[in-house]
Protein backbone atom coordinates (compact mmCIF):
# COMPACT_ATOMS: atom_id res chain seq x y z
CA UNK A 1 0.00 0.00 0.00
CA UNK A 2 1.89 3.13 -1.19
CA UNK A 3 1.98 5.94 1.85
CA UNK A 4 -1.27 8.57 1.66
CA UNK A 5 0.22 12.33 0.87
CA UNK A 6 0.61 14.09 3.83
CA UNK A 7 -0.92 17.52 3.78
CA UNK A 8 -0.37 20.49 5.55
CA UNK A 9 -4.23 20.95 7.41
CA UNK A 10 -3.81 17.62 8.50
CA UNK A 11 -3.38 17.34 12.54
CA UNK A 12 -1.98 15.24 15.37
CA UNK A 13 -5.70 14.48 15.98
CA UNK A 14 -6.97 13.90 12.98
CA UNK A 15 -3.74 11.10 12.51
CA UNK A 16 -4.51 9.41 15.83
CA UNK A 17 -8.43 8.85 14.73
CA UNK A 18 -7.07 7.79 11.16
CA UNK A 19 -4.33 4.77 12.38
CA UNK A 20 -7.27 3.82 14.80
CA UNK A 21 -9.60 3.33 12.25
CA UNK A 22 -6.73 1.39 10.01
CA UNK A 23 -6.19 -0.24 12.87
CA UNK A 24 -9.38 -1.24 13.51
CA UNK A 25 -9.91 -2.28 9.70
CA UNK A 26 -6.80 -4.59 10.03
CA UNK A 27 -8.03 -6.43 13.24
CA UNK A 28 -11.48 -7.15 11.57
CA UNK A 29 -9.94 -8.57 8.20
CA UNK A 30 -6.60 -10.10 9.80
CA UNK A 31 -9.05 -12.90 11.77
CA UNK A 32 -10.66 -13.63 7.98
CA UNK A 33 -7.51 -15.05 7.25
CA UNK A 34 -7.20 -17.41 9.74
CA UNK A 35 -10.79 -18.79 9.35
CA UNK A 36 -10.20 -19.52 5.83
CA UNK A 37 -7.01 -21.35 6.82
CA UNK A 38 -9.22 -23.16 8.94
CA UNK A 39 -11.91 -23.46 6.57
CA UNK A 40 -9.52 -24.79 3.74
CA UNK A 41 -8.12 -27.67 5.90
CA UNK A 42 -11.50 -28.88 7.91
CA UNK A 43 -13.81 -28.47 4.61
CA UNK A 44 -11.54 -28.55 1.71
CA UNK A 45 -9.08 -31.52 3.01
CA UNK A 46 -5.88 -28.86 2.41
CA UNK A 47 -2.96 -29.79 4.96
CA UNK A 48 -1.86 -26.78 7.63
CA UNK A 49 1.51 -26.87 5.72
CA UNK A 50 0.14 -26.32 2.03
CA UNK A 51 -2.15 -23.68 3.51
CA UNK A 52 0.84 -21.84 5.01
CA UNK A 53 2.64 -22.03 1.53
CA UNK A 54 -0.54 -20.72 0.10
CA UNK A 55 -0.27 -17.85 2.59
CA UNK A 56 3.37 -16.79 2.11
CA UNK A 57 3.32 -17.99 -1.96
CA UNK A 58 0.43 -15.64 -2.37
CA UNK A 59 1.64 -12.60 -0.13
CA UNK A 60 4.83 -12.56 -2.24
CA UNK A 61 2.76 -12.59 -6.16
CA UNK A 62 0.15 -9.86 -4.45
CA UNK A 63 2.64 -7.79 -3.09
CA UNK A 64 5.62 -8.60 -5.11
CA UNK A 65 3.48 -6.03 -8.60
CA UNK A 66 3.29 -3.20 -6.35
CA UNK A 67 6.85 -3.34 -5.33
CA UNK A 68 8.26 -3.77 -8.52
CA UNK A 69 5.69 -0.53 -9.58
CA UNK A 70 7.04 1.92 -7.12
CA UNK A 71 10.40 0.80 -6.70
CA UNK A 72 11.68 -0.45 -9.50
CA UNK A 73 14.07 -3.32 -9.87
CA UNK A 74 16.32 -2.13 -6.92
CA UNK A 75 14.01 -2.83 -4.77
CA UNK A 76 14.01 -6.39 -5.00
CA UNK A 77 17.27 -6.02 -3.09
CA UNK A 78 16.60 -5.10 0.45
CA UNK A 79 19.19 -3.36 2.34
CA UNK A 80 18.58 -6.22 5.23
CA UNK A 81 18.34 -9.13 2.95
CA UNK A 82 19.03 -11.91 5.85
CA UNK A 83 17.06 -10.50 8.39
CA UNK A 84 14.03 -10.31 6.58
CA UNK A 85 14.33 -13.96 5.10
CA UNK A 86 14.69 -14.37 8.76
CA UNK A 87 11.61 -12.74 9.44
CA UNK A 88 9.62 -14.74 7.12
CA UNK A 89 11.16 -17.90 8.26
CA UNK A 90 9.83 -17.13 11.77
CA UNK A 91 6.40 -15.96 10.61
CA UNK A 92 6.07 -18.96 8.30
CA UNK A 93 6.92 -21.02 11.10
CA UNK A 94 4.74 -19.22 13.74
CA UNK A 95 1.90 -19.47 11.03
CA UNK A 96 2.35 -23.12 10.47
CA UNK A 97 1.72 -23.77 14.16
CA UNK A 98 -1.27 -21.39 14.35
CA UNK A 99 -2.72 -23.16 11.52
CA UNK A 100 -2.31 -26.51 12.43
CA UNK A 101 -4.26 -25.04 15.84
CA UNK A 102 -7.20 -23.73 14.39
CA UNK A 103 -7.30 -26.92 12.09
CA UNK A 104 -8.50 -28.59 15.24
CA UNK A 105 -9.00 -25.88 17.95
CA UNK A 106 -11.77 -23.25 17.54
CA UNK A 107 -10.73 -19.88 16.22
CA UNK A 108 -11.37 -18.08 19.90
CA UNK A 109 -9.52 -20.60 21.68
CA UNK A 110 -6.40 -19.89 19.46
CA UNK A 111 -6.39 -16.47 19.36
CA UNK A 112 -6.77 -16.45 23.38
CA UNK A 113 -3.72 -18.84 24.09
CA UNK A 114 -1.77 -16.88 21.51
CA UNK A 115 -2.30 -13.27 23.02
CA UNK A 116 0.29 -14.86 25.86
CA UNK A 117 2.50 -13.27 22.63
CA UNK A 118 2.75 -9.64 24.20
CA UNK A 119 4.37 -11.07 27.73
CA UNK A 120 6.65 -13.49 26.06
CA UNK A 121 7.75 -10.56 23.76
CA UNK A 122 8.53 -8.26 27.12
CA UNK A 123 10.57 -11.23 28.69
CA UNK A 124 12.56 -11.70 25.59
CA UNK A 125 13.32 -7.96 25.24
CA UNK A 126 14.22 -7.70 29.05
CA UNK A 127 16.67 -11.07 28.48
CA UNK A 128 17.64 -10.38 25.00
CA UNK A 129 17.80 -6.39 24.56
CA UNK A 130 18.62 -5.86 28.52
CA UNK A 131 15.02 -3.72 28.73
CA UNK A 132 14.29 -2.78 32.18
CA UNK A 133 11.24 -4.78 33.49
CA UNK A 134 9.53 -3.22 36.86
CA UNK A 135 7.87 -5.99 39.81
CA UNK A 136 4.65 -4.52 38.08
CA UNK A 137 5.05 -5.25 34.51
CA UNK A 138 6.50 -9.20 35.95
CA UNK A 139 3.10 -9.15 37.74
CA UNK A 140 1.25 -8.47 35.10
CA UNK A 141 2.88 -11.06 33.21
CA UNK A 142 2.22 -13.98 35.30
CA UNK A 143 -1.61 -13.40 35.50
CA UNK A 144 -1.60 -12.96 31.96
CA UNK A 145 -0.05 -16.21 31.73
CA UNK A 146 -2.73 -17.72 35.19
CA UNK A 147 -5.71 -16.67 31.94
CA UNK A 148 -4.04 -18.53 29.46
CA UNK A 149 -3.51 -21.47 31.49
CA UNK A 150 -7.45 -21.26 32.22
CA UNK A 151 -8.17 -21.38 28.76
CA UNK A 152 -5.36 -23.91 28.00
CA UNK A 153 -6.92 -26.31 30.45
CA UNK A 154 -10.27 -27.52 29.04
CA UNK A 155 -8.79 -27.54 25.34
CA UNK A 156 -5.75 -29.33 26.78
CA UNK A 157 -7.69 -32.46 27.97
CA UNK A 158 -9.64 -32.44 24.54
CA UNK A 159 -6.69 -31.62 22.25
CA UNK A 160 -3.96 -32.91 23.92
CA UNK A 161 -0.61 -31.01 23.47
CA UNK A 162 -1.75 -29.32 20.08
CA UNK A 163 -3.77 -26.70 22.76
CA UNK A 164 0.25 -25.86 23.48
CA UNK A 165 1.22 -25.00 19.83
CA UNK A 166 -0.62 -21.36 20.18
CA UNK A 167 2.08 -21.02 22.87
CA UNK A 168 4.91 -21.90 20.46
CA UNK A 169 3.23 -19.61 17.81
CA UNK A 170 3.52 -16.57 20.34
CA UNK A 171 6.70 -17.66 20.60
CA UNK A 172 7.87 -17.51 17.46
CA UNK A 173 6.22 -14.32 16.61
CA UNK A 174 7.63 -12.41 19.75
CA UNK A 175 10.49 -13.54 18.32
CA UNK A 176 9.67 -12.00 14.93
CA UNK A 177 8.68 -9.14 16.40
CA UNK A 178 12.43 -8.78 18.41
CA UNK A 179 13.77 -9.20 14.62
CA UNK A 180 11.74 -6.04 13.62
CA UNK A 181 13.50 -4.09 16.42
CA UNK A 182 16.79 -5.15 15.89
CA UNK A 183 16.33 -5.05 12.16
CA UNK A 184 15.28 -1.29 13.11
CA UNK A 185 14.09 0.51 9.81
CA UNK A 186 16.58 0.49 7.15
CA UNK A 187 13.65 -0.63 4.29
CA UNK A 188 10.31 0.34 3.51
CA UNK A 189 7.39 -1.48 4.99
CA UNK A 190 6.30 -2.91 1.47
CA UNK A 191 9.81 -3.98 0.73
CA UNK A 192 9.74 -6.24 4.50
CA UNK A 193 6.62 -7.91 3.46
CA UNK A 194 7.39 -8.70 0.39
CA UNK A 195 10.74 -10.62 1.08
CA UNK A 196 9.43 -12.09 4.12
CA UNK A 197 6.75 -13.61 1.54
CA UNK A 198 9.74 -15.01 -0.13
CA UNK A 199 11.31 -16.32 2.91
CA UNK A 200 8.60 -18.03 4.25
CA UNK A 201 7.18 -19.38 0.96
CA UNK A 202 11.08 -21.04 0.29
CA UNK A 203 10.99 -22.34 4.04
CA UNK A 204 7.51 -23.62 3.44
CA UNK A 205 8.64 -25.43 0.41
CA UNK A 206 11.30 -27.25 2.62
CA UNK A 207 8.53 -27.83 5.43
CA UNK A 208 6.10 -29.92 2.96
CA UNK A 209 8.96 -31.82 1.56
CA UNK A 210 10.59 -33.30 5.05
CA UNK A 211 7.27 -33.58 6.39
CA UNK A 212 5.41 -35.28 3.13
CA UNK A 213 8.66 -37.57 3.62
CA UNK A 214 8.24 -38.56 6.97
CA UNK A 215 4.39 -39.48 6.00
CA UNK A 216 2.67 -36.62 8.04
CA UNK A 217 -0.70 -35.83 7.08
CA UNK A 218 -0.65 -32.03 8.01
CA UNK A 219 2.32 -31.36 5.08
CA UNK A 220 0.41 -33.59 2.14
CA UNK A 221 1.19 -31.58 -0.45
CA UNK A 222 -2.06 -31.13 -2.77
CA UNK A 223 -3.17 -28.29 -5.35
CA UNK A 224 -6.24 -26.31 -4.83
CA UNK A 225 -9.11 -28.64 -6.04
CA UNK A 226 -12.08 -26.44 -6.85
CA UNK A 227 -12.05 -22.45 -8.43
CA UNK A 228 -13.73 -21.78 -4.77
CA UNK A 229 -10.14 -23.55 -3.18
CA UNK A 230 -8.09 -21.53 -5.85
CA UNK A 231 -10.22 -18.32 -4.96
CA UNK A 232 -9.63 -18.61 -0.93
CA UNK A 233 -5.92 -19.44 -1.05
CA UNK A 234 -5.26 -16.16 -3.36
CA UNK A 235 -7.46 -14.45 -1.17
CA UNK A 236 -5.80 -16.07 2.06
CA UNK A 237 -2.35 -14.39 0.69
CA UNK A 238 -3.71 -11.22 -0.65
CA UNK A 239 -5.06 -10.44 3.08
CA UNK A 240 -2.10 -11.77 5.07
CA UNK A 241 0.22 -8.95 3.05
CA UNK A 242 -1.93 -6.32 2.56
CA UNK A 243 -3.51 -6.45 6.00
CA UNK A 244 -0.58 -6.30 7.45
CA UNK A 245 0.52 -3.37 5.70
CA UNK A 246 -2.70 -1.67 6.91
CA UNK A 247 -0.92 -2.39 10.63
CA UNK A 248 2.25 -0.50 9.68
CA UNK A 249 0.58 2.28 8.63
CA UNK A 250 -1.70 2.40 11.43
CA UNK A 251 1.33 2.51 13.82
CA UNK A 252 3.06 5.20 11.47
CA UNK A 253 -0.56 7.20 12.17
CA UNK A 254 -1.20 6.69 15.99
CA UNK A 255 1.06 5.71 18.82
CA UNK A 256 1.76 2.14 19.68
CA UNK A 257 0.78 2.95 22.94
CA UNK A 258 -2.92 3.81 22.00
CA UNK A 259 -3.59 1.32 19.02
CA UNK A 260 -2.33 -1.57 21.58
CA UNK A 261 -5.44 -2.61 23.03
CA UNK A 262 -6.69 -2.85 19.67
CA UNK A 263 -4.80 -5.73 19.02
CA UNK A 264 -7.46 -7.51 21.43
CA UNK A 265 -10.56 -6.89 18.94
CA UNK A 266 -9.17 -9.62 17.13
CA UNK A 267 -10.50 -12.14 19.37
CA UNK A 268 -13.67 -10.49 19.39
CA UNK A 269 -13.49 -10.50 15.68
CA UNK A 270 -12.29 -14.50 15.73
CA UNK A 271 -15.14 -15.62 18.25
CA UNK A 272 -17.76 -14.10 15.89
CA UNK A 273 -16.79 -15.72 12.65
CA UNK A 274 -15.77 -18.99 14.59
CA UNK A 275 -19.54 -18.59 15.49
CA UNK A 276 -21.00 -17.57 12.17
CA UNK A 277 -18.81 -20.06 10.26
CA UNK A 278 -18.09 -22.71 12.27
CA UNK A 279 -20.66 -23.05 15.08
CA UNK A 280 -18.02 -22.96 17.97
CA UNK A 281 -18.72 -20.68 21.14
CA UNK A 282 -15.96 -20.64 24.07
CA UNK A 283 -17.40 -21.86 27.93
CA UNK A 284 -17.65 -19.59 30.48
CA UNK A 285 -14.37 -20.88 31.74
CA UNK A 286 -12.71 -19.74 28.77
CA UNK A 287 -14.63 -15.80 28.88
CA UNK A 288 -12.97 -16.16 32.06
CA UNK A 289 -9.25 -16.59 30.67
CA UNK A 290 -9.91 -14.28 27.95
CA UNK A 291 -10.97 -11.39 30.04
CA UNK A 292 -7.84 -12.14 32.75
CA UNK A 293 -5.75 -12.21 29.70
CA UNK A 294 -7.23 -9.11 27.71
CA UNK A 295 -6.98 -6.99 31.71
CA UNK A 296 -3.54 -7.59 32.32
CA UNK A 297 -2.43 -6.75 28.99
CA UNK A 298 -4.16 -3.31 29.27
CA UNK A 299 -2.85 -2.87 32.51
CA UNK A 300 0.80 -3.12 30.90
CA UNK A 301 -0.41 -1.09 28.12
CA UNK A 302 -1.73 1.57 30.83
CA UNK A 303 1.04 1.52 32.90
CA UNK A 304 3.33 2.68 30.03
CA UNK A 305 1.43 5.35 29.07
CA UNK A 306 1.53 6.28 32.84
CA UNK A 307 5.06 6.27 32.65
CA UNK A 308 5.45 8.03 29.45
CA UNK A 309 3.50 10.59 30.58
CA UNK A 310 5.64 10.67 33.99
CA UNK A 311 8.68 11.21 31.98
CA UNK A 312 7.42 13.86 29.95
CA UNK A 313 6.38 16.27 32.81
CA UNK A 314 10.11 15.46 34.08
CA UNK A 315 11.96 19.09 33.68
CA UNK A 316 14.99 18.27 30.72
Amino acid sequence: MPPAAETPASSPASGIVQGLAIMLVAMIILPCMDAIAKYLAVYLGMSPGQVTFYRFFFQLVSTLPMLLRLGGLKALKPKRLWPNLLRGVLLALASLLFFVSVKYMPLADVFAIYFVEPFILTCLSAIVLSERVGPMRWLAIAVGFLGAMIVIQPSFAAFGFTALMPVGCAFLFACYLLMNRMAGSHDSPLVMQTIAGLGGTVIMVLALGIGHGLGHADFAPSLPATPLAWALCILLGTISGYGHLLVVRAFRAAPASILAPFHYFEIVSATALGFLVFGDFPSLSKWLGIAIIVASGLFIIWRERRLERQAGAQPA
